[in-house]
């Protein structure tokens, strides 16, 4: 009887893979109870739309997916009830002896283009003390975000490549220090953005000759009701691209808007600047003199086209 039913499992599993969408369940009522073993079974140079659903639960796994296992779309049941978690940071020891450090502290490593995911908290639960603690790196060119949470402390969400182009649309990120921060070309849209400390919000390191860094349109930046002193970002490298419009700024964010990188020379290059944000937190008569304000006329700019080219995330959702 056994082999019997372990027989159909099979079937019914090989069969949902067949039709390009794949059930993950903690309590076995789908494909596979983890999430890694769907990552396994999707093709390499996978060219197809392969759907995985994900019912609710905590997934507590280091997850990866490989940059030959395209075109996977991640869909949570609820983006507070699925949840993906780990607790890697800097200076934590691994299983094999390596010491954790900020590029191999995340909790879900992407690597693959054309990745979606929708309805999903992505966290790093080390802790607020833990130091570096990634919850997603993100490294993928064409990868979208819909309806997810990312949650953790210092440097939640790694955007780790110059060439990558990234969307978030509609989602929570939250953090301490440079909980946003890397080379990517991003858009986030109708975010909302919340700080936990008083430190900032970007870590930004845009090469040189990338046109656009992160651009956030028509998001809500919060913090925690203590906090005075965040900034919207900070240089990490030179040339560094933040560009915050129509946003609404808190009373967390402080008078200057942006920060220097421990004094050095980064913040001479930047590219920091913002167009018509409201709130208490977006006063413009205080703010560094090495950021800007946009004109009418540059805003015209701003555009998905224009950025992501003949990419367009929106066809995802």
């Amino acid at each position: 009887m056994k082999r019997l039913f372990l027989v159909v499992f099979l079937l019914t599993s090989l069969f949902s893979i067949a039709q390009k969408r794949i059930v993950v369940a903690q309590d076995g009522s789908g494909n596979f109870k983890t999430v890694q073993e769907a990552f396994n079974v999707v093709p390499k140079n996978n060219k197809k739309t392969i759907i995985i659903f994900v019912k609710n639960g905590i997934y507590k796994e280091k997850l990866h997916l490989d940059s030959s296992k395209t075109f996977v779309t991640l869909v949570g049941e609820n983006k507070f009830n699925t949840i993906f978690t780990y607790d890697d940071h800097t200076g934590k020891v691994s299983s094999k002896g390596d010491t954790i450090n900020t590029r191999t502290s995340w909790s879900f490593l992407i690597k693959a283009n054309d990745f979606t995911a929708k309805n999903i908290t992505f966290q790093n639960d080390a802790g607020f003390n833990a130091g570096q603690a990634v919850a997603v790196e993100a490294d993928g060119d064409h990868d979208a975000f819909f309806n997810c949470r990312f949650t953790g402390f210092q440097d939640v969400l790694f955007t780790n490549n110059d060439y990558s182009r990234q969307y978030y649309k509609s989602c929570y990120i939250e953090g301490t220090t440079d909980f946003i921060f890397g080379s990517s070309t991003v858009w986030f849209e109708q975010c909302h953005i919340h700080s936990k400390k008083n430190s900032h919000v970007t870590a930004a390191s845009t090469p040189k000759e990338n046109l656009f860094g992160y651009v956030f349109n028509d998001c809500v930046l919060t913090g925690d009701s203590t906090l005075h002193g965040v900034s919207l970002g900070r240089p990490w490298r030179p040339y560094a691209d933040v560009v915050y419009i129509h946003c609404y700024i808190g009373q967390h964010i402080m008078p200057e808007g942006w920060a220097n990188w421990n004094k050095t020379d980064n913040y001479k290059t930047t590219r920091y600047a913002e167009y018509k944000n409201y709130g208490p937190g977006a006063a413009i008569h205080q703010r560094v003199n090495w950021s800007r304000q946009l004109t009418d006329e540059e805003v015209k700019k701003y555009t998905l086209k224009n950025i992501f080219g003949n990419w367009n995330p929106e066809k995802e959702n």
